[in-house]
């Protein structure tokens, strides 16, 4: 039984094409699905409730609850599990609050919201003129901070350690006892 050399030819062409789209989706796959990526977290909102400050004593003082929402974005294709950490608050360098937030997983490709509350407070400051100023001024800049540690995880197979960073600024009108220009890095 003889075969034809064209049917041959045609057989390993389909071949040689078959591979070329097999490794093209497996390609895509890696380079798309597979990319591991830092999640990233933000301040999405903050409020602040019993504002209390006194400049008038010779070691001025803050007190207030700030009430913030954390947004988790997550935009790998498998879900971020991360631990407790501590969100901490800080006035000119110096810690003046923290929250907590606690262990969660964020879905893949959606962004995961919590609420935390921090109890911001601090009897002593460094620069006692600069804290009279601000609050004369009406705002005091904020700065908060945290580290997100976890690892994402993929197909239940593939786990990748991943850390997400937060470092944002807010302004606290101090008479409308109100939260301004909320930024986040």
């Amino acid at each position: 039984m003889a075969t034809d050399p064209r049917r041959k030819r045609k057989i390993a062409a389909y071949v040689i094409a078959g591979v070329i789209a097999q490794t093209a989706i497996i390609l895509l796959f890696v380079l798309l699905i597979m990319r591991f990526r830092n999640p990233k977290v933000r301040l999405s909102s903050a409020t602040v409730e019993n504002l209390k400050l006194n400049t008038s004593s010779a070691s001025p003082y803050l007190s207030m609850q700030l009430n913030a929402q954390v947004a988790v974005k997550n935009t790998n294709f498998g879900h971020f599990k991360f631990d407790s950490t501590t969100a901490t608050f800080s006035y000119r360098g110096a810690t003046v609050g923290s929250a907590n937030i606690m262990k969660a997983k964020a879905k893949a490709r959606s962004t995961k919201r919590m609420n935390v509350t921090a109890s911001v407070s601090s009897k002593k400051f460094s620069s006692v003129r600069q804290f009279r100023r601000d609050v004369n001024s009406g705002t005091l800049t904020l700065n908060g901070y945290a580290k997100l540690s976890g690892k994402v995880v993929l197909f239940k197979f593939f786990k990748k350690k991943k850390s997400a960073e937060m470092n944002c600024t807010m302004d606290v009108d101090t008479k409308a006892k109100v939260i301004k220009n909320l930024q986040c890095k």
